[in-house]
């Protein structure tokens, strides 16, 4: 028995309607990126492994693809892993190449191989497919899309300022109420430093990125294991459970703690700027909340962080974000901060669906069938056909001289909302015969008047649209 075709786990087909409404929200994100300045580019799916491992921390490293080499491989394998067994180093010698786990790393790469033609600051935004080696669950795939916006070789917080106003209009001009979560890893690195964990500061983060997504006492179990004392973990508890009534006053509270670290002053002084430039300015639709359990476990961050989240909605992050000081500088451009914020595509499509937020999109079905008859009928029909799709009206022929009936039932399960029918009468007459597949009225018309009504419904369409 012939094995039933599939695809791999965490990857997905996508259906007509599912590509138009995700061509849709690329449409909007991308007249947004626009909009603020940004210019587009896109990277190779994959890059050499020396490149994007060892970037994103080790629980990072662990899901990126690897690519194994063409050509007879083995020949060039490390014998001395091989023999042992060792995966993690027979890697390296017979897989040169990896998918593209993130778009920043690229980007990075892409700003210090190509610093003789950027013009400094440069903003670019990036709409490409990524892929991760991660446990496939609801919202989180193997392979999925992100759109970025970053720019490089600005120190100024009015960027950070920029990109919380860039989510917060994307999010508006899509209609979801959203939460906007902000910290920084300089506020984090001085909590670290006035409980004596600096040098645990990387499996801090990453355990505390967890703090919300798995529970306060599974992150904590898991700082354990990485060595932090119980009782850092005790000092620093109540900071990531502040309740008080404000961003203010929460920045207050920490203020007074860390009034004698520098890196958690500077922390505190960026993130007053950007709330109260906010808040100068406001916000359409979304939310800014100062949350310390915020870490964003990538190894690159250095400042200010974002993360966004549905409101009402269980999907987990639908993007983030924020500064990091020194990606470049790992590929030889030293000296050039950058910061940016990536929207996924895929759990914002989730998200929008769950809500029924999607507008009606004509641009997955025709507007109008001719129905085929036969040679003579099908040559004068496609003679309309040609005409109507010049003035930009999405139309065809059925391809075939079959039955009315099954030609009709093509019509109803593509949701075609008019169908035309030209048949001998028709054709002799040198008229169309329109009918509404709705309602079920139709009317005949000349060949002439067919045309202005048809490009009448299509304006009021487009006008709709």
């Amino acid at each position: 028995m012939q094995k039933k075709p599939a695809i791999p786990k965490g990857t997905r087909d996508f259906s007509p309607r599912e590509t138009v409404r995700r061509k849709y929200l690329i449409r909007v994100i991308e007249e947004k990126f626009q909009r603020y300045g940004y210019a587009p580019i896109e990277t190779p799916s994959f890059e050499n492994r020396s490149t994007l491992m060892g970037k994103y921390g080790e629980a990072g490293d662990r899901l990126i693809f690897q690519i194994l080499d063409s050509g007879d491989f083995l020949k060039r394998a490390d014998k001395d892993a091989w023999a042992q067994g060792n995966s993690s180093a027979l890697a390296p010698s017979i897989a040169s190449k990896v998918l593209r786990y993130d778009l920043t790393v690229p980007f990075a790469r892409y700003v210090a191989q190509h610093q003789s033609e950027v013009c400094f600051p440069f903003k670019r935004y990036q709409i490409q497919a990524v892929w991760r080696a991660d446990r496939p669950q609801k919202g989180r795939f193997r392979e999925f899309y992100q759109c970025d916006a970053d720019v490089v070789g600005a120190d100024s917080l009015w960027q950070e300022v920029e990109l919380v106003q860039l989510y917060d209009d994307v999010f508006n001009a899509l209609h979801l109420p959203v939460c906007i979560r902000l910290n920084s890893r300089k506020l984090l690195a001085g909590l670290a430093e006035v409980a004596g964990i600096s040098d645990r500061f990387a499996p801090f983060t990453t355990a505390l990125d967890k703090w919300d997504k798995i529970g306060s006492q599974k992150a904590v179990a898991e700082m354990r294991q990485a060595g932090i004392p119980q009782s850092a973990i005790d000092a620093l508890a109540p900071f990531f459970e502040l309740d008080t009534a404000s961003n203010q006053q929460r920045l207050e509270v920490l203020e007074s703690t860390l009034k004698s670290v520098a890196v958690g002053q500077s922390g505190i002084a960026e993130l007053r700027f950007i709330l109260e430039r906010i808040q100068d300015h406001g916000l359409k639709i979304a939310e800014l909340d100062l949350d310390l359990t915020l870490a964003r476990g990538l190894d690159y961050y250095t400042g200010a962080i974002f993360e966004v989240l549905g409101k009402g909605i269980a999907l987990g992050s639908l993007g983030g974000g924020g500064r990091y000081d020194e990606l470049t500088g790992i590929f030889g451009l030293s000296g050039i901060s950058g910061v940016g914020i990536s929207f996924g595509l895929d759990r914002v499509y989730l998200a929008l669906e769950a809500r029924g937020l999607f507008p009606d999109l004509a641009g997955d079905k025709p507007q109008l069938l001719f129905v085929h008859f036969g040679a003579a009928e099908a040559a004068y029909s496609y003679r309309l056909v040609a005409a109507l799709r010049d003035r930009g009206v999405s139309c065809e022929l059925y391809p075939e001289a079959v039955k009315l009936k099954k030609q009709l039932a093509y019509a109803h399960k593509n949701q075609v909302p008019y169908v035309a029918v030209a048949g001998s009468e028709e054709v002799a007459s040198q008229a169309v015969t329109l009918r509404n597949m709705c309602t079920g009225q139709q009317e005949t018309l000349s060949r002439d008047a067919f045309l202005k009504r048809v490009l009448l419904f299509h304006t009021r369409s487009e006008k709709t649209d």
